[in-house]
Protein backbone atom coordinates (compact mmCIF):
# COMPACT_ATOMS: atom_id res chain seq x y z
CA UNK A 1 0.00 0.00 0.00
CA UNK A 2 1.39 3.41 -1.00
CA UNK A 3 1.78 5.97 1.78
CA UNK A 4 1.70 9.42 0.23
CA UNK A 5 4.09 11.95 1.75
CA UNK A 6 1.90 14.85 0.67
CA UNK A 7 -1.84 15.05 0.06
CA UNK A 8 -1.91 18.17 -2.11
CA UNK A 9 -1.98 18.25 -5.89
CA UNK A 10 1.73 18.95 -6.20
CA UNK A 11 2.73 16.09 -3.92
CA UNK A 12 0.33 13.63 -5.51
CA UNK A 13 1.47 14.51 -9.02
CA UNK A 14 5.08 14.10 -7.94
CA UNK A 15 4.13 10.58 -6.86
CA UNK A 16 2.74 9.87 -10.35
CA UNK A 17 -0.94 10.39 -9.55
CA UNK A 18 -3.12 11.83 -12.32
CA UNK A 19 -6.58 11.30 -10.81
CA UNK A 20 -8.04 11.05 -7.32
CA UNK A 21 -11.11 8.81 -7.06
CA UNK A 22 -13.33 10.19 -4.28
CA UNK A 23 -15.85 7.60 -3.02
CA UNK A 24 -18.58 7.39 -0.41
CA UNK A 25 -21.27 4.82 0.48
CA UNK A 26 -24.94 5.34 -0.22
CA UNK A 27 -27.57 3.84 2.09
CA UNK A 28 -27.43 0.52 0.20
CA UNK A 29 -23.66 0.38 0.72
CA UNK A 30 -23.02 0.92 -3.00
CA UNK A 31 -19.74 2.70 -3.73
CA UNK A 32 -20.51 6.08 -5.39
CA UNK A 33 -17.50 7.94 -6.82
CA UNK A 34 -16.11 10.72 -8.99
CA UNK A 35 -12.64 10.88 -10.55
CA UNK A 36 -10.99 14.25 -9.93
CA UNK A 37 -8.02 15.33 -12.10
CA UNK A 38 -5.13 15.80 -9.72
CA UNK A 39 -4.75 19.50 -10.53
CA UNK A 40 -8.33 20.08 -9.31
CA UNK A 41 -7.94 18.10 -6.09
CA UNK A 42 -6.74 20.94 -3.83
CA UNK A 43 -10.04 22.80 -4.18
CA UNK A 44 -12.05 19.61 -3.63
CA UNK A 45 -9.95 18.71 -0.60
CA UNK A 46 -10.73 22.03 1.04
CA UNK A 47 -14.40 22.64 0.24
CA UNK A 48 -15.63 19.16 -0.72
CA UNK A 49 -17.24 17.83 -3.86
CA UNK A 50 -20.82 19.02 -4.38
CA UNK A 51 -23.31 16.17 -4.79
CA UNK A 52 -27.09 16.08 -5.01
CA UNK A 53 -28.77 14.22 -2.18
CA UNK A 54 -30.78 12.38 -4.86
CA UNK A 55 -27.89 9.93 -5.14
CA UNK A 56 -28.65 8.95 -1.54
CA UNK A 57 -32.40 8.55 -2.08
CA UNK A 58 -32.51 6.18 -5.08
CA UNK A 59 -33.41 2.52 -5.06
CA UNK A 60 -31.40 -0.11 -6.91
CA UNK A 61 -33.47 0.39 -10.08
CA UNK A 62 -32.45 4.06 -10.05
CA UNK A 63 -35.85 5.36 -8.99
CA UNK A 64 -35.60 8.53 -6.91
CA UNK A 65 -37.75 7.79 -3.87
CA UNK A 66 -37.47 10.87 -1.64
CA UNK A 67 -35.95 14.34 -1.48
CA UNK A 68 -38.55 16.12 -3.61
CA UNK A 69 -39.86 17.93 -0.53
CA UNK A 70 -36.83 20.21 -0.36
CA UNK A 71 -35.64 20.26 -3.95
CA UNK A 72 -32.76 17.79 -3.60
CA UNK A 73 -30.32 19.81 -1.62
CA UNK A 74 -26.59 19.61 -2.19
CA UNK A 75 -24.19 17.99 0.21
CA UNK A 76 -20.43 18.07 0.08
CA UNK A 77 -18.37 14.89 -0.13
CA UNK A 78 -15.24 15.97 1.76
CA UNK A 79 -12.17 13.81 1.10
CA UNK A 80 -10.63 12.07 4.10
CA UNK A 81 -7.04 12.31 2.90
CA UNK A 82 -5.92 9.80 5.53
CA UNK A 83 -7.65 7.12 3.42
CA UNK A 84 -5.70 7.82 0.20
CA UNK A 85 -4.30 4.67 -1.41
CA UNK A 86 -2.96 3.97 -4.88
CA UNK A 87 -4.92 1.57 -7.10
CA UNK A 88 -2.59 -1.42 -7.71
CA UNK A 89 -3.87 -2.03 -11.26
CA UNK A 90 -3.64 1.68 -12.18
CA UNK A 91 -0.96 3.55 -10.18
CA UNK A 92 -1.99 6.86 -11.77
CA UNK A 93 -5.18 6.77 -9.66
CA UNK A 94 -5.31 7.39 -5.90
CA UNK A 95 -8.47 6.26 -4.11
CA UNK A 96 -9.91 8.29 -1.26
CA UNK A 97 -13.01 7.97 0.93
CA UNK A 98 -15.15 10.98 1.80
CA UNK A 99 -17.36 12.25 4.60
CA UNK A 100 -20.68 13.93 3.90
CA UNK A 101 -21.12 17.54 4.98
CA UNK A 102 -24.51 19.27 4.97
CA UNK A 103 -25.22 22.75 3.62
CA UNK A 104 -24.99 24.19 7.14
CA UNK A 105 -21.50 22.75 7.61
CA UNK A 106 -22.55 19.93 9.91
CA UNK A 107 -22.50 16.20 9.19
CA UNK A 108 -24.80 15.11 6.38
CA UNK A 109 -27.74 13.21 7.89
CA UNK A 110 -27.76 10.51 5.18
CA UNK A 111 -24.05 9.70 5.42
CA UNK A 112 -23.59 6.10 6.68
CA UNK A 113 -19.97 6.81 7.60
CA UNK A 114 -21.09 9.68 9.84
CA UNK A 115 -23.69 7.42 11.47
CA UNK A 116 -20.92 5.00 12.47
CA UNK A 117 -18.61 7.79 13.58
CA UNK A 118 -21.33 9.01 15.99
CA UNK A 119 -21.53 5.61 17.63
CA UNK A 120 -17.75 5.34 17.91
CA UNK A 121 -17.63 8.78 19.53
CA UNK A 122 -20.49 7.95 21.91
CA UNK A 123 -18.63 4.88 23.18
CA UNK A 124 -15.46 6.95 23.51
CA UNK A 125 -17.33 9.18 25.98
CA UNK A 126 -17.50 6.09 28.19
CA UNK A 127 -13.76 5.52 27.78
CA UNK A 128 -14.37 2.62 25.40
CA UNK A 129 -12.77 2.09 22.00
CA UNK A 130 -14.74 -0.02 19.50
CA UNK A 131 -12.90 -2.74 17.54
CA UNK A 132 -14.41 -4.78 14.71
CA UNK A 133 -13.42 -7.64 12.43
CA UNK A 134 -15.49 -8.35 9.27
CA UNK A 135 -15.98 -11.78 7.68
CA UNK A 136 -17.58 -11.62 4.23
CA UNK A 137 -19.01 -14.40 2.08
CA UNK A 138 -19.80 -13.95 -1.60
CA UNK A 139 -20.31 -15.83 -4.86
CA UNK A 140 -18.40 -15.55 -8.11
CA UNK A 141 -20.71 -16.22 -11.07
CA UNK A 142 -20.54 -15.89 -14.82
CA UNK A 143 -22.14 -12.64 -15.91
CA UNK A 144 -24.27 -14.36 -18.56
CA UNK A 145 -26.88 -16.54 -16.91
CA UNK A 146 -25.32 -16.10 -13.46
CA UNK A 147 -23.92 -19.64 -13.59
CA UNK A 148 -21.54 -20.58 -10.75
CA UNK A 149 -17.86 -19.88 -11.40
CA UNK A 150 -17.16 -23.32 -9.87
CA UNK A 151 -19.97 -25.75 -10.63
CA UNK A 152 -18.89 -28.92 -8.80
CA UNK A 153 -20.16 -29.33 -5.21
CA UNK A 154 -18.29 -30.03 -1.98
CA UNK A 155 -15.13 -28.04 -2.58
CA UNK A 156 -15.58 -26.38 0.81
CA UNK A 157 -12.32 -25.25 2.40
CA UNK A 158 -10.25 -26.04 -0.65
CA UNK A 159 -7.74 -23.78 -2.36
CA UNK A 160 -5.86 -23.71 -5.63
CA UNK A 161 -7.08 -24.46 -9.18
CA UNK A 162 -9.85 -26.85 -8.08
CA UNK A 163 -11.53 -24.09 -6.08
CA UNK A 164 -10.34 -21.15 -8.18
CA UNK A 165 -9.68 -22.32 -11.77
CA UNK A 166 -9.01 -18.87 -13.27
CA UNK A 167 -7.29 -17.38 -10.23
CA UNK A 168 -10.09 -14.85 -9.70
CA UNK A 169 -10.29 -15.31 -5.93
CA UNK A 170 -6.51 -15.11 -5.68
CA UNK A 171 -6.54 -11.88 -7.68
CA UNK A 172 -9.14 -10.37 -5.32
CA UNK A 173 -6.95 -11.21 -2.33
CA UNK A 174 -3.83 -9.84 -4.04
CA UNK A 175 -5.48 -6.49 -4.79
CA UNK A 176 -7.00 -6.34 -1.30
CA UNK A 177 -3.52 -6.83 0.18
CA UNK A 178 -2.02 -4.12 -2.03
CA UNK A 179 -4.79 -1.72 -0.99
CA UNK A 180 -4.10 -2.30 2.71
CA UNK A 181 -7.47 -3.99 3.32
CA UNK A 182 -5.67 -6.60 5.45
CA UNK A 183 -7.20 -9.92 4.39
CA UNK A 184 -6.14 -12.64 6.83
CA UNK A 185 -7.80 -15.77 5.38
CA UNK A 186 -9.44 -16.83 2.13
CA UNK A 187 -11.04 -20.08 1.01
CA UNK A 188 -13.92 -21.56 -0.94
CA UNK A 189 -17.00 -21.81 1.25
CA UNK A 190 -19.85 -24.36 1.20
CA UNK A 191 -21.56 -23.05 -1.94
CA UNK A 192 -20.53 -23.74 -5.53
CA UNK A 193 -18.34 -20.79 -6.40
CA UNK A 194 -18.83 -19.25 -2.94
CA UNK A 195 -15.86 -17.76 -1.10
CA UNK A 196 -15.13 -16.28 2.30
CA UNK A 197 -12.46 -13.68 2.89
CA UNK A 198 -11.83 -12.47 6.43
CA UNK A 199 -10.36 -9.06 7.21
CA UNK A 200 -8.20 -8.27 10.23
CA UNK A 201 -9.75 -6.54 13.22
CA UNK A 202 -9.11 -2.85 13.79
CA UNK A 203 -10.84 0.31 15.02
CA UNK A 204 -14.50 0.06 14.04
CA UNK A 205 -14.54 2.90 11.49
CA UNK A 206 -11.40 1.60 9.81
CA UNK A 207 -12.85 -1.93 9.75
CA UNK A 208 -16.04 -0.69 8.08
CA UNK A 209 -13.97 1.35 5.60
CA UNK A 210 -12.01 -1.76 4.67
CA UNK A 211 -15.15 -3.91 4.36
CA UNK A 212 -16.75 -1.26 2.13
CA UNK A 213 -13.66 -1.04 -0.03
CA UNK A 214 -13.32 -4.81 -0.14
CA UNK A 215 -16.80 -5.28 -1.56
CA UNK A 216 -16.15 -2.68 -4.27
CA UNK A 217 -12.73 -4.19 -4.99
CA UNK A 218 -14.11 -7.73 -5.28
CA UNK A 219 -16.64 -6.53 -7.84
CA UNK A 220 -14.00 -4.65 -9.86
CA UNK A 221 -11.50 -7.52 -9.91
CA UNK A 222 -14.19 -10.08 -10.74
CA UNK A 223 -15.39 -7.92 -13.63
CA UNK A 224 -11.84 -7.93 -14.99
CA UNK A 225 -12.08 -11.73 -15.06
CA UNK A 226 -15.43 -11.68 -16.86
CA UNK A 227 -17.24 -12.60 -13.65
CA UNK A 228 -19.68 -11.02 -11.22
CA UNK A 229 -18.94 -10.95 -7.49
CA UNK A 230 -22.24 -10.88 -5.62
CA UNK A 231 -22.85 -10.62 -1.89
CA UNK A 232 -26.55 -11.53 -2.30
CA UNK A 233 -27.82 -13.32 0.79
CA UNK A 234 -29.31 -16.35 -1.03
CA UNK A 235 -28.05 -16.74 -4.58
CA UNK A 236 -29.84 -20.02 -5.39
CA UNK A 237 -32.47 -22.20 -3.75
CA UNK A 238 -30.24 -25.27 -3.88
CA UNK A 239 -27.11 -23.74 -2.39
CA UNK A 240 -25.78 -21.90 0.65
CA UNK A 241 -26.45 -18.34 1.80
CA UNK A 242 -23.80 -15.64 2.12
CA UNK A 243 -23.37 -14.07 5.53
CA UNK A 244 -21.56 -11.01 6.84
CA UNK A 245 -20.31 -12.06 10.26
CA UNK A 246 -19.12 -9.15 12.38
CA UNK A 247 -16.82 -9.61 15.37
CA UNK A 248 -16.84 -6.74 17.88
CA UNK A 249 -14.96 -5.98 21.07
CA UNK A 250 -14.25 -2.92 23.20
CA UNK A 251 -10.97 -1.71 24.61
CA UNK A 252 -10.63 0.45 27.69
CA UNK A 253 -8.46 3.57 27.89
CA UNK A 254 -5.41 1.43 28.65
CA UNK A 255 -5.89 -0.76 25.59
CA UNK A 256 -7.11 -3.75 27.60
CA UNK A 257 -10.03 -5.80 26.33
CA UNK A 258 -13.09 -4.57 28.23
CA UNK A 259 -14.96 -7.80 27.47
CA UNK A 260 -12.45 -10.02 29.29
CA UNK A 261 -12.84 -11.05 32.94
CA UNK A 262 -10.52 -13.97 33.86
CA UNK A 263 -12.19 -14.41 37.25
CA UNK A 264 -15.63 -15.05 35.70
CA UNK A 265 -16.64 -18.63 35.01
CA UNK A 266 -17.21 -17.89 31.33
CA UNK A 267 -14.39 -15.34 31.08
CA UNK A 268 -16.81 -12.53 30.23
CA UNK A 269 -16.96 -9.15 31.96
CA UNK A 270 -20.15 -7.40 32.98
CA UNK A 271 -19.47 -4.96 30.13
CA UNK A 272 -19.43 -7.81 27.61
CA UNK A 273 -22.64 -9.25 28.97
CA UNK A 274 -24.45 -5.89 29.01
CA UNK A 275 -23.22 -5.10 25.48
CA UNK A 276 -24.57 -8.43 24.22
CA UNK A 277 -27.86 -7.91 26.07
CA UNK A 278 -28.27 -4.56 24.32
CA UNK A 279 -27.79 -6.17 20.91
CA UNK A 280 -30.36 -8.86 21.69
CA UNK A 281 -32.84 -6.23 22.94
CA UNK A 282 -32.65 -4.34 19.64
CA UNK A 283 -32.03 -7.22 17.25
CA UNK A 284 -35.51 -7.21 15.65
CA UNK A 285 -35.23 -3.48 14.91
CA UNK A 286 -31.64 -3.85 13.69
CA UNK A 287 -32.57 -6.59 11.25
CA UNK A 288 -33.59 -4.16 8.51
CA UNK A 289 -29.99 -2.90 8.44
CA UNK A 290 -28.49 -6.39 8.78
CA UNK A 291 -30.72 -7.98 6.11
CA UNK A 292 -31.86 -5.15 3.82
CA UNK A 293 -33.35 -7.05 0.86
CA UNK A 294 -36.41 -9.19 0.17
CA UNK A 295 -33.98 -11.95 -0.76
CA UNK A 296 -32.18 -11.92 2.60
CA UNK A 297 -34.93 -13.77 4.43
CA UNK A 298 -34.61 -16.85 2.19
CA UNK A 299 -31.36 -17.50 4.03
CA UNK A 300 -33.03 -17.93 7.44
CA UNK A 301 -33.55 -21.69 7.51
CA UNK A 302 -33.88 -23.69 10.72
CA UNK A 303 -30.81 -25.76 11.61
CA UNK A 304 -28.71 -24.08 8.96
CA UNK A 305 -25.72 -21.90 9.83
CA UNK A 306 -27.94 -18.83 9.43
CA UNK A 307 -29.75 -18.02 12.69
CA UNK A 308 -33.50 -17.54 12.89
CA UNK A 309 -34.12 -16.42 16.49
CA UNK A 310 -32.94 -13.92 19.10
CA UNK A 311 -30.47 -15.84 21.25
CA UNK A 312 -26.82 -16.03 22.24
CA UNK A 313 -24.37 -18.78 22.93
CA UNK A 314 -20.86 -19.71 23.96
CA UNK A 315 -19.06 -21.04 20.93
CA UNK A 316 -22.10 -22.44 19.08
CA UNK A 317 -22.48 -21.27 15.50
CA UNK A 318 -26.22 -21.91 15.62
CA UNK A 319 -26.81 -18.90 17.89
CA UNK A 320 -27.44 -15.45 16.45
CA UNK A 321 -24.93 -13.88 18.80
CA UNK A 322 -21.99 -15.87 20.08
CA UNK A 323 -18.82 -15.43 22.05
CA UNK A 324 -16.06 -17.40 20.28
CA UNK A 325 -13.82 -19.50 22.54
CA UNK A 326 -10.86 -17.09 22.69
CA UNK A 327 -10.52 -15.12 25.91
CA UNK A 328 -8.17 -12.45 27.23
CA UNK A 329 -7.35 -9.90 24.52
CA UNK A 330 -9.21 -12.08 22.00
CA UNK A 331 -12.56 -11.87 23.81
CA UNK A 332 -15.23 -10.69 21.39
CA UNK A 333 -18.83 -11.12 20.36
CA UNK A 334 -19.82 -12.28 16.88
CA UNK A 335 -23.11 -11.32 15.25
CA UNK A 336 -24.06 -13.98 12.70
CA UNK A 337 -27.44 -12.91 11.32
CA UNK A 338 -26.33 -10.20 8.85
CA UNK A 339 -25.97 -11.15 5.20
CA UNK A 340 -23.55 -10.01 2.54
CA UNK A 341 -25.80 -7.19 1.30
CA UNK A 342 -25.58 -5.27 4.60
CA UNK A 343 -24.04 -1.81 4.42
CA UNK A 344 -20.88 -2.23 6.58
CA UNK A 345 -21.31 1.20 8.16
CA UNK A 346 -24.98 0.80 9.08
CA UNK A 347 -24.41 -2.75 10.32
CA UNK A 348 -21.54 -1.70 12.58
CA UNK A 349 -23.28 1.47 13.74
CA UNK A 350 -26.43 -0.46 14.73
CA UNK A 351 -24.41 -3.03 16.68
CA UNK A 352 -22.48 -0.35 18.56
CA UNK A 353 -25.61 1.71 19.27
CA UNK A 354 -27.49 -1.28 20.68
CA UNK A 355 -24.52 -2.53 22.66
CA UNK A 356 -23.83 0.89 24.12
CA UNK A 357 -27.39 1.16 25.35
CA UNK A 358 -26.98 -2.23 26.99
CA UNK A 359 -23.97 -0.88 28.89
CA UNK A 360 -25.67 2.39 29.82
CA UNK A 361 -28.79 0.62 31.10
CA UNK A 362 -26.80 -2.24 32.64
CA UNK A 363 -28.98 -4.77 30.90
CA UNK A 364 -28.82 -8.35 32.14
CA UNK A 365 -27.89 -11.14 29.77
CA UNK A 366 -30.04 -14.22 30.19
CA UNK A 367 -28.76 -17.78 30.06
CA UNK A 368 -27.03 -18.92 26.86
CA UNK A 369 -28.76 -21.14 24.34
CA UNK A 370 -27.63 -24.76 24.20
CA UNK A 371 -25.15 -25.78 21.51
CA UNK A 372 -28.14 -26.73 19.35
CA UNK A 373 -30.77 -24.09 20.16
CA UNK A 374 -33.36 -25.87 18.04
CA UNK A 375 -33.23 -28.90 20.34
CA UNK A 376 -34.22 -26.84 23.40
CA UNK A 377 -37.59 -27.80 24.88
CA UNK A 378 -38.68 -24.16 25.15
CA UNK A 379 -37.50 -23.24 21.67
CA UNK A 380 -34.51 -21.24 20.41
CA UNK A 381 -35.83 -17.80 21.49
CA UNK A 382 -37.98 -15.02 20.02
CA UNK A 383 -38.17 -15.33 16.20
CA UNK A 384 -36.32 -12.77 14.12
CA UNK A 385 -38.38 -10.89 11.51
CA UNK A 386 -39.11 -13.25 8.64
CA UNK A 387 -39.44 -10.65 5.88
CA UNK A 388 -38.12 -7.24 4.96
CA UNK A 389 -41.56 -5.76 5.61
CA UNK A 390 -41.59 -7.18 9.15
CA UNK A 391 -38.04 -5.93 9.71
CA UNK A 392 -38.96 -2.40 8.63
CA UNK A 393 -41.95 -2.50 10.97
CA UNK A 394 -39.63 -3.56 13.80
CA UNK A 395 -37.25 -0.70 13.00
CA UNK A 396 -40.10 1.82 13.07
CA UNK A 397 -41.19 0.45 16.45
CA UNK A 398 -37.70 0.69 17.98
CA UNK A 399 -37.71 4.37 18.94
CA UNK A 400 -34.35 4.35 20.71
CA UNK A 401 -32.51 2.64 17.84
CA UNK A 402 -34.24 5.01 15.39
CA UNK A 403 -32.98 8.00 17.37
CA UNK A 404 -29.47 6.60 17.73
CA UNK A 405 -29.08 5.88 14.02
CA UNK A 406 -30.56 9.26 13.09
CA UNK A 407 -34.21 10.04 12.17
CA UNK A 408 -33.37 11.46 8.74
CA UNK A 409 -31.29 8.43 7.83
CA UNK A 410 -33.91 5.98 9.12
CA UNK A 411 -36.81 7.76 7.41
CA UNK A 412 -35.01 7.75 4.07
CA UNK A 413 -33.84 4.16 4.45
CA UNK A 414 -37.39 3.00 5.24
CA UNK A 415 -38.80 5.01 2.33
CA UNK A 416 -36.34 3.47 -0.15
CA UNK A 417 -36.94 -0.03 1.14
CA UNK A 418 -40.71 0.51 1.24
CA UNK A 419 -40.65 1.48 -2.43
CA UNK A 420 -38.58 -1.62 -3.16
CA UNK A 421 -41.21 -3.72 -1.39
CA UNK A 422 -44.00 -2.11 -3.42
CA UNK A 423 -42.22 -3.13 -6.62
CA UNK A 424 -41.72 -6.65 -5.22
CA UNK A 425 -45.45 -6.90 -4.47
CA UNK A 426 -46.17 -6.19 -8.14
CA UNK A 427 -43.87 -9.06 -9.13
CA UNK A 428 -45.63 -11.41 -6.73
CA UNK A 429 -48.93 -10.71 -8.47
CA UNK A 430 -47.58 -11.81 -11.87
CA UNK A 431 -48.31 -15.24 -13.27
CA UNK A 432 -45.26 -17.45 -12.76
CA UNK A 433 -43.67 -20.25 -14.78
CA UNK A 434 -44.57 -22.60 -11.92
CA UNK A 435 -48.27 -21.84 -12.28
CA UNK A 436 -48.20 -22.42 -16.03
CA UNK A 437 -46.27 -25.67 -15.72
CA UNK A 438 -48.36 -26.90 -12.81
CA UNK A 439 -51.84 -26.22 -14.18
CA UNK A 440 -51.99 -25.44 -17.89
CA UNK A 441 -51.81 -28.99 -19.23
CA UNK A 442 -54.19 -30.61 -16.77
CA UNK A 443 -56.75 -27.95 -15.87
Amino acid sequence: MTEFRAHDSKGLRAAGVEYVRVSYPDLHGVCRSKDIPVEAFDAIRERGMSQTEAVMTIDLRHNIVSGFEHGFRDFEAVPDVGTLVRLPHDPTVAWCLADGRAEDGGPFGLDPRAALRRQVDALAEHGLHAVAGPELEFYLVHREGLRPYVEHPSSVYTCGPVADPRGAQRAIVDVARDLGLRPIAATQEYGRGQYEINLAHSAALDAADRAFRFKATAKDVAAGHGLLATFLGQMRDDDEGSGFHLHVSLQDSNGANAFAEPAAADGLSSTARAFAAGILAHLPGMTAFLNPTVNAYRRFIAESLAPTHVNWGLGTRLATLRFPVERGQGTRVELRSADGTANPYLLTAAVLAAGREGIELRLELGPPAPDNPYAAADGPGEPLPTSLRAALDALRADERLWAAMGPELCETFVAIKGYELDRWDVELRKVTDWEREEYAHHL
